[in-house]
């Protein structure tokens, strides 16, 4: 390895997305990758050695992901399940919340047009923080497969709404900017379980008080 090798340093971001997918068995994978990033990057350049680090990230994240979901079908399952129901309630509230108290004081609202207005884009960001409240919910009970259990929710999640997407953009005038946004909860719910992940992670690796 020449000594130019040793400034340049794989892409931290994807270190840090394979960092959510190892388990602490598995922890060597990633300085067995930067190892090889540092000799490619002597041998051919940076460049390459980084687009080399981003193939290998993928196709390491896609076999920790499977191995992750074989190492625990069960609770892995569980935890989809019971993600993909309570996400169903607590996205609701928001909804329910706001409609028991337009019906309560119809009057104001009437005279207060652009503040309901308002407050109807608020609830875009609250579903969001409730999406990612469940991702965390998920990835609580999904322990060493955080990442396998909250990223399937997720796409279980999208494949529901581009069907509902599909449907209302073949029968009623569709808002692309609406329909897009609707991706964004499945996202969070990815966000949540990143941040359990990391905290967890950061907690095993923390040193022990002296």
């Amino acid at each position: 390895m020449t000594a130019h090798a040793q400034f340049v340093r794989p892409p931290r971001l994807a270190t840090w997305l394979v960092n959510l997918f190892v388990s602490g068995e598995e922890e060597s994978m990633v300085g067995d990758l930067c190892e090889e990033f540092w000799q490619i990057a002597s041998k051919a350049g940076a460049a390459p050695a980084r687009r080399w680090y981003w193939r290998q990230s993928g196709k390491t994240i896609a076999h920790l992901f499977c191995t992750g979901f074989r190492a625990a079908p069960g609770r892995t399952v569980a935890a989809i399940v019971g993600g993909f129901f309570v996400g169903g309630f607590v996205n609701g509230l928001p909804d329910k919340a706001l409609s028991a108290v337009t019906d309560r004081y119809l009057l104001f609202w009437s005279s207060h047009f652009q503040a309901y207005l308002w407050v109807l884009k608020g609830m875009l960001i609250e579903h969001l923080i409730l999406s990612m409240l469940v991702g965390c919910i998920v990835a609580s009970v999904a322990k060493g497969g955080e990442m396998v259990a909250t990223i399937t929710l997720a796409l279980v999640r999208c494949a529901l709404i581009g069907a509902a997407l599909l449907w209302v953009a073949t029968h009623l005038p569709s808002d692309v900017a609406w329909m897009l946004w609707s991706l964004a909860d499945p996202f969070a719910i990815v966000v949540g379980g990143a941040i359990v992940r990391t905290r967890r992670s950061a907690g095993r690796t923390r040193p022990l008080p002296i």
